[in-house]
């Protein structure tokens, strides 16, 4: 009895001493804040991407807006490099990673995430020139082929897993592998879906063509800091919430069946 109750003066002297650090969680920072930030790397069509007056916008953003909304607060979002954006997140610069990112075993080491809210592929874009040579992921899979990406994502992972033999360039932005397709200096640009087939909309016909069945499965999710159980309940709680009273179908229409929003990048 007197080790049980010793025990308990030492467990209320450690919440004392930390401010009660052990059981608050992102959803009381957020609500003491009274405002809910959202990292992101605004150049992922149609996920997150600046528009003309410099605003970003996107599905995650129409999603974010949804969540502050829910929770009563306001939205800061804090746009940050790829590279460093999962560490931005472990050192608390923002409450919650918003980015089209696939959720991948090697990034559940670090981070936990929400259940995927939508799933892709990689999908492939090619200089016009192979068409009727190349009709799949495999036969690029030559030395003779050189393949883009973009720096740390899922398709340079499936470059260097599925594409081995042939040559590889990365780039620090999408737009970059896109464009060097269009003029010839690599042959094939290999990216998510979704970005990839408005790409080839925007800037295809008689340059590229796009190979549109993914040959990877991929499911994005949001993403926060490990050890805060609250917050992914609560997000898995809003996704199935949103997804079950028509939410997401509005917001999933608006961005991946609906091409009015191009007018405002153009």
């Amino acid at each position: 009895m007197k080790r049980f109750t010793m025990m308990c003066v030492v467990i209320m002297a450690a919440l004392a001493l930390t401010g009660g650090s052990v059981l608050a969680g992102a959803l009381e920072e957020i609500q003491k804040r009274g405002t809910l930030r959202v990292g992101m790397e605004p150049g992922y069509m149609p996920f997150e991407l600046t528009n003309q007056k410099g605003e970003i916008i996107g599905f995650d953003v129409d999603m974010a807006k949804r969540i502050a909304k829910a929770m009563d607060v306001k939205l800061e979002l804090v746009s940050t490099a790829w590279d460093g954006i999962i560490p931005a997140l472990l050192t608390n610069k923002f409450d919650i990673l918003m980015s089209g990112m696939t959720l991948t075993q090697q990034r559940n080491m670090s981070i936990n995430f929400a259940q995927p809210y939508i799933i892709i592929g990689q999908s492939i874009l090619v200089n016009k020139k192979f068409e009727g040579t190349v009709e799949d992921y495999k036969d690029l899979n030559d030395p003779k082929y050189t393949i883009a990406s973009k720096l740390g994502t899922t398709g340079e992972q499936a470059v260097k897993r599925l594409i081995p033999n042939a040559k590889y360039i990365s780039y620090e932005t999408e737009q970059e592998g896109v464009l060097e397709v269009i003029n010839g200096k690599v042959d094939a640009f290999i990216y998510d879906l979704p970005y990839n087939a408005i790409a080839y909309v925007q800037r295809g016909g008689t340059k590229i063509f796009h190979l549109d069945k993914p040959f990877t499965f991929e499911p994005l999710a949001w993403a926060v800091r490990k050890g805060d159980p609250d917050f992914l309940n609560w997000l898995n709680n809003f996704m199935f919430q949103v997804k079950s009273d028509g939410t997401y179908e509005k917001i999933y229409k608006k961005w991946f069946q609906d091409d009015a929003w191009l007018k405002e990048i153009q």
